[in-house]
């Protein structure tokens, strides 16, 4: 368990975007990215968005590859899954 990083695969403003993630705990996520200089502004329910070009510092730091897949599957595991509440709140 600990902190978990995807690839660079999601699209927006322009750039690629990594989910940064902990199956652990948010305690745990937010004093990591902290650690690496990641803005609280970049946190979003449940993971934080790194832009590309971070993907490999973050990973130097001590987060884990995993894919996409395997991210949202230990989130759920953990119970730290928190999706976006119907309508869009």
């Amino acid at each position: 368990m600990g902190v978990l990083i995807d690839p660079p695969n999601a699209a927006g403003h322009g750039r690629l975007w990594s989910h940064l993630a902990s199956d652990s705990s948010y305690d745990e996520l937010h004093a990591f990215a902290r650690t690496v200089g990641i803005p609280e502004r970049g946190f979003d329910r449940d993971h934080y968005d790194v832009p590309s070009e971070w993907y490999d510092q973050v990973v130097a730091a001590g987060a884990e590859p995993v894919t996409s897949r395997e991210l949202v599957r230990r989130l759920h595991a953990a119970g730290l899954r928190r999706r976006k509440r119907p309508g869009g709140g």
